[in-house]
């Protein structure tokens, strides 16, 4: 039998839900349905709370997934950048461009025009080191951005393009294709025709940082012939 005086909870009290609870649920939804079908009122009902004891904590779903990419960012481990400021360039890419393969939700939602500029200083860090490392090669401030904006744009679309295929199932366009370029007119497109069925095999390749160093290389260059 409990004590007599023993504190009781208040009738009607709202539970106490807290920030970090908000984001694991948040995320186990994103993992279930996807960013897209992810509501303040599933997420309330799912933690089971009101949803205006969410709003406390978060003031939308833009707020909410900009807090669960930075909390994200903050656990990704960072290699040392080396000090050539190519290399740089390159290491912090490819890692940005590791961590968000293994989120590529958080890729789609900051492919939205201002969104990085709401990240938090650890995620901005690898923004501020690709930025550094191409002014350090000689590239202009303005360059720089440029560099950074073309190897996030390239970043971006591999991971993007590699998380729909997924998605979709990676045999799909073989099976509906038949021999994937197989069965085009040899004709019109002779070299397409040629490649068959090979294209399946060699197209989904991860060349990502081969293709990253290439990429960085010709901006660099570039950017060493328009400083004045």
């Amino acid at each position: 039998m409990p004590h007599a005086d023993a504190p009781r909870p208040r009738p009607g009290r709202p539970p106490t839900t807290s920030r970090a609870q908000i984001l694991a649920a948040a995320r186990g939804l994103i993992d279930r349905d996807g960013w897209e079908r992810l509501t303040i009122r599933k997420l309330a009902a799912e933690i089971g709370v009101g949803a205006t004891t969410l709003y406390h904590h978060v003031q939308d779903k833009e707020d909410l997934l900009l807090l669960l990419i930075n909390e994200y960012g903050e656990q990704v481990s960072r290699p040392r950048l080396p000090d050539e400021p190519r290399e740089r360039v390159i290491v912090a890419a490819a890692t940005i461009h590791d961590a968000l393969a293994a989120w590529p939700w958080a890729a789609e939602v900051l492919t939205t025009d201002g969104f990085i500029a709401r990240l938090g200083d650890s995620p901005l860090g690898l923004v501020e080191a690709v930025v550094a490392g191409a002014v350090d090669h000689g590239c202009t401030p303005e360059h720089a951005v440029y560099v950074f904006r073309s190897i996030w744009y390239y970043t971006v679309g591999e991971i993007l393009v590699r998380s729909h295929t997924a998605r979709r199932g990676q045999g799909d366009a073989v099976t509906r294709q038949g021999a994937f370029f197989g069965t085009i007119d040899a004709g019109k497109l002779p070299h397409l025709a040629a490649l068959g069925d090979r294209w399946a095999v060699l197209a989904p390749r991860d060349t990502y940082v081969d293709g990253l160093r290439a990429l960085v290389d010709g901006l660099l260059a570039q950017g060493a012939r328009v400083r004045p």
